[in-house]
């Protein structure tokens, strides 16, 4: 979704128009127990046509699928089901965090205002992450960037 109804907060290239009582209705559509359902949130900035068509080439398609079909394959020996199907007692038994990786996620999840079912698909973004660098392990760094893609949607500033 756009972040506001005209589409332009944050948007370097054109003002905002909208009042923060807009904002904060537009987004308010969104009902906090639907966001919950929702694994990445992902904020996908504008880019200028410029910077499109000269961008240089990307990893290729192929590499991209060797490397889920590898990490998906990884979770099927482990569980027998994808990451996404883990549910309460096994995300905990096959996302095992040491205790630093424990604390990062309680400190997260605490800060972040995150409700159990938020923390739960962030522990199994998280252990595909892990499965994606071939790690047995869930550690911090996998905890991080599972956190990062569930930012809330930004306010009118």
């Amino acid at each position: 979704m756009n972040p506001c109804p005209c589409g332009y907060l944050g948007s370097s290239s054109r003002p905002c128009r909208c009042t923060h009582e807009q904002v904060s209705r537009y987004q308010g559509k969104l009902s906090g127990p639907l966001l919950d359902r929702i694994d990445l949130h992902i904020e996908v900035p504008p880019v200028s046509a410029q910077l499109l068509l000269e961008a240089p080439a990307g990893e290729s398609t192929d590499s991209i699928r060797e490397r889920v079909v590898a990490a998906r394959e990884r979770a099927m020996q482990r569980q027998g089901h994808a990451n996404q199907s883990l549910q309460g007692a096994a995300i905990d038994r096959h996302a095992a965090l040491d205790d630093a990786a424990r604390a990062f996620m309680f400190n997260a999840a605490a800060k972040l205002g995150w409700s159990a079912r938020s923390t739960h698909r962030a522990l199994k973004v998280a252990r595909t992450i892990a499965d994606l660098a071939g790690s047995q392990a869930v550690q911090v760094g996998h905890l991080a960037e599972a956190v990062q893609y569930r930012r809330a949607l930004r306010g009118a500033a």
